[in-house]
């Protein structure tokens, strides 16, 4: 039986991204939440806004049972309809009742109570209502509450999916993407597979050395076709554990889609794999705005220069306003120590973001072009290599198999009135 109170020996917000992270994305349902107190609403609305209710539409009335009352009496019920109510039991009880002759049989009913009594519970499970949490409630307990009620826990469970972006073009994302998928397919033995989002100009089929007839094109290109078994078809076998959704790397038509275009085949890959890595091409339009907010992780791949710090600063305060309920994106500065560039030092590029990066790997044109000119991995041309090491602790990362360093921060006001020169 649920536990009324959600009690939990993590602190909150341990116990709120624990619980986040196991969630799967809520079905295309209709949600209305009817709150007394701001306490209750805030929560449901934050609810609303975070990426795995993205198909789920939910809105918020301020007013309890007696509210809901008078707006079904002439209009149909949702999915699921939230109520907040601080009546004592029997109070409660009878209310319910009177709801219960306006709402459609085949809607569900969440009640958030201040009374945690275990008769209570028992009458209201007994009556029909889904769940009864008592408040005060967090953000991933409603999102808990929703997907418990809507998602079949018998489904196999989703992998995750790594979107992989660069600050600006020839950063070395599409790098970083494939060697880690390389490296977590390689090192932890498990079913990858890399899906090149630059349909125009990917770089995937040459880094892999393979030339597959059909890749993602074809998917996006007939959405109805799309399934387990029809992917299995346009996947290229790079490694034993690793897959290729290839780009077809021309230019015979323009490939302009719908925010959601790509949507159905990363859910349908991350039915298929415990690991997807989305390699976007360095644009701003709806879909890669989409694939972005709804990846379960973001890396942004920079070189420690001014430009490049203005569009990963850019990036990365968007991304906190998509996903406020999630980590921020991840930052790998490549490229650095170029002979003669001027740079920016890894701390002076770290600070304005507020964040950590991955790691810094040296400019080192040699290793990485051999690589890239013979189709191979960086790891399987020389495994000893520094970067290689680098690219592991990485997919450690990136897998949660090892956790960020803590830094100390630096000083920066001179160059944070450059990038405010160079936003005007």
């Amino acid at each position: 039986m649920t536990n009324l109170a959600y009690e939990t020996d993590l602190p909150e917000s341990d116990h709120d991204a624990a619980a986040l992270r196991a969630l799967r994305p809520i079905p295309r349902i209709s949600i209305q939440a009817f709150c007394e107190t701001e306490g209750v609403a805030g929560p449901i609305t934050r609810a609303s806004e975070d990426r795995r209710m993205a198909k789920a539409h939910l809105k918020v009335h301020m007013g309890g049972i007696a509210t809901a009352l008078d707006l079904y009496h002439t209009a149909p019920t949702p999915n699921l309809i939230i109520l907040e109510s601080r009546q004592e039991p029997r109070e409660l009880i009878a209310s319910l009742r009177q709801l219960a002759d306006v709402c459609d049989p085949s809607t569900k009913v969440v009640v958030v109570g201040h009374y945690n009594d275990v008769w209570l519970y028992r009458e209201l499970i007994r009556s029909g209502i889904s769940e009864y949490v008592v408040a005060p409630i967090s953000m991933a307990d409603m999102l808990a509450v929703i997907s418990g009620i809507f998602v079949d826990p018998g489904a196999a469970p989703l992998g995750r999916s790594i979107a992989f972006i660069g600050a600006k073009g020839g950063v070395g994302s599409s790098t970083m993407a494939h060697n880690l998928g390389w490296a977590i397919s390689t090192l932890f033995a498990s079913e990858t597979v890399v899906a090149d989002m630059d349909l125009a100009f990917g770089t995937a089929n040459i880094d892999f050395d393979q030339d597959p007839a059909q890749g993602i094109a074809e998917a996006v290109f007939a959405p109805e076709r799309i399934d387990e078994v029809y992917l299995d078809r346009l996947l290229a076998q790079c490694a034993d554990k690793l897959s290729l959704l290839a780009a077809p790397s021309t230019l015979e038509r323009t490939y302009d889609f719908e925010p959601d275009a790509f949507q159905q085949i990363i859910d349908t890959a991350q039915r298929s794999a415990p690991m997807l890595v989305l390699d976007l091409p360095h644009t701003w339009n709806g879909w890669t705005k989409t694939t972005l907010m709804q990846a379960d992780e973001v890396v942004i791949t920079a070189s420690p220069e001014l430009a490049n710090l203005r569009n990963t600063k850019n990036l990365v305060d968007t991304l906190r306003t998509l996903r406020p309920n999630d980590a921020a994106p991840k930052l790998i500065l490549n490229q650095a120590g170029m002979p003669k560039r001027p740079e920016i030092s890894p701390s002076d590029f770290a600070e304005p973001l507020d964040l950590t990066p991955l790691a810094v790997i040296p400019f080192d044109p040699q290793f990485f072009g051999t690589a890239s000119n013979n189709g191979r991995m960086l790891g399987e041309m020389d495994a000893k290599h520094a970067t290689v090491q680098i690219l592991n602790d990485i997919a450690h990362i990136l897998t949660g198999r090892s956790e960020i360093r803590p830094r100390k921060r630096a000083g920066l006001a001179d160059l944070l009135g450059r990038l405010k020169s160079a936003k005007r």
